[in-house]
């Protein structure tokens, strides 16, 4: 990879603030040219109307183009001063004529703004060690549907080689029926039974990727469950769904817009007696007592009611549930037993 790319791997261009930063139109190309080490070297700048930028540098006292600093291994303070000046302009030009994008090649940036105007989520770049690998996870569960990779083509296909990105895709029962598709392969790097690998050279179009994304999320769109506690002394809740289905309440930081929130009613109830789900979270709502400070409520709608001996506390403690003192997770076996028809 050439110096140029290096800087510019993940930068696209903006033309109209070439003109305004110092570039020259020369027929299909724009060219900027710049004086440094006290005037004795000049880098000449080439962009071309795809944004690919190349460059010369001019020894002006040997009057003769200047190499040596493009040299891998090339030893000595000299060379290594030059190149470093060479790489300062680079980088003011990408600075003031270039944007930042997430990743290196077309498709992948689109495919990347299509997921932020869908589900509004931004790649997350975890790993130091792999600064081209962003993941994309769904705000509710926490989970991954999409990562995209940069990776040797050979690890996709053996016997091909090259730099590309590759979106990862969860697919779960549904494998095999895409992988007879042209375009997609098994999953790298994650479990084949479960993901899929794009490669992101416009093989699949766009409309074709975004339905694998949207599958791949409904795969982590996991609803949270939550047990919370509802006091009848302080607040009339066996009759709260009387005239209406939708009531507030206060919010914990963990529940999330469509998670199912279990009403468990303490003394003299003590036992789960409602299902709702969260549909609207994050309402201002200042309020304080000796019993209840809140800063912000939720509204929840009733899904199904239980009878009072169906989950009492002592039932629950077969799952698992030791104390209900605040909203708290529900276990996957106490799951099944309170979503049975």
């Amino acid at each position: 990879m050439s110096i140029e790319e290096n800087v510019f791997k993940k930068e696209k261009l903006n033309k109209e603030k070439l003109l305004e930063f110092g570039f020259t139109k020369e027929e299909n190309l724009y060219k900027y040219s710049k004086d440094f080490m006290n005037g004795s070297f000049r880098a000449d700048i080439y962009v071309d109307k795809d944004g690919n930028v190349s460059g010369r540098v001019f020894d002006l006292e040997m009057e003769e183009e200047y190499t040596n600093f493009r040299i891998k291994d090339a030893v000595g303070e000299f060379v290594n001063t030059v190149k470093e000046e060479y790489i300062k302009i680079l980088n003011e030009i990408k600075d003031n004529c270039f944007e930042k994008e997430y990743f290196i090649y077309e498709q992948s940036n689109r495919i990347t703004k299509m997921i932020y105007e869908k589900y509004k989520v931004t790649p997350e770049f975890l790993w130091e060690k792999f600064p081209g690998d962003g993941v994309f996870r769904n705000k509710r569960s926490g989970k991954w549907f999409g990562l995209i990779m940069n990776v040797d083509k050979s690890k996709i296909i053996p016997k091909e080689t090259g730099e590309i990105e590759v979106l990862n895709v969860k697919l779960d029962d549904e494998v095999e029926k895409y992988l007879k598709q042209k375009g997609i392969y098994p999953g790298y790097h994650l479990s084949k039974k479960s993901w899929v690998s794009i490669i992101l050279d416009d093989t699949l179009p766009d409309e074709k990727v975004m339905q694998l994304v949207s599958l791949s999320f409904e795969n982590s769109d996991i609803k949270g469950e939550w047990i919370v506690p509802a006091n009848p002394k302080y607040y009339d809740v066996i009759n709260a769904f009387n005239d209406t289905d939708t009531i507030t309440w206060k919010q914990s930081n963990n529940i999330m817009k469509g998670d199912v929130v279990y009403l468990y009613v303490a003394e003299p109830y003590s036992a789960i007696m409602f299902k709702c789900e969260a549909i609207e979270i994050g309402i201002p709502y200042e309020y304080e007592d000796k019993n209840l400070s809140m800063k912000k409520i939720m509204k929840i709608k009733l899904i199904k009611r239980y009878k009072q001996d169906e989950f009492t506390f002592d039932k629950l403690k077969e799952y698992g549930v030791r104390a209900i003192r605040g909203p708290r997770s529900v276990t996957s076996k106490l799951s099944k037993e309170l979503n049975k028809k």
